[in-house]
């Protein structure tokens, strides 16, 4: 009788604790959802204002990412090195994302500062052949 009695207030807790936890990621995401919103009527000029929107949006996701992980994943509850190999190659993969969008973003800067028609010039002047026409043209028509 003692163990059923164990089993329901722990039933209990858990019943409260996803209680919790799906309250904490509804208002999280209402709150994104209103910033969301709200940037839409921000003006592009005030770019570091929308920058700031922005990263508020993805601090606020890494933190419901952190309640999915903790609670449904039930790495909470496990010992330091199973979340310690879970969360070390997740920060990795981050780092690896953001160096790939930083390196896409050197490329576009370069390749728009590229010019494809760009050719080395020598030294010699060579006439091309359109100046070259002209120059005749020039001649004939001074005599």
């Amino acid at each position: 009788m003692s163990q059923t009695a164990e089993h329901d207030e722990h039933a209990g807790g858990v019943i409260k604790e996803i209680i919790k936890v799906t309250i904490i990621l509804t208002v999280l995401t209402i709150v994104e959802l209103i910033l969301g919103f709200w940037m839409i009527g921000i003006p592009l000029e005030s770019v570091s204002f929308r920058l700031a929107i922005k990263g508020t949006i993805v601090i606020l996701m890494m933190a419901k990412a952190f309640y999915i992980v903790a609670y449904f994943m039930h790495l909470k509850h496990e010992f330091k090195n199973l979340i310690m190999t879970i969360v070390v190659p997740l920060a990795l993969f981050v780092w690896f994302i953001t160096a790939f969008l930083y390196d896409g973003n050197s490329f576009r800067n370069l390749r728009n500062t590229y010019d494809p028609h760009y050719k080395e010039q020598s030294t010699i002047k060579v006439e091309k052949k359109e100046e070259h026409k002209e120059a005749k043209h020039d001649e004939k028509a001074a005599h």
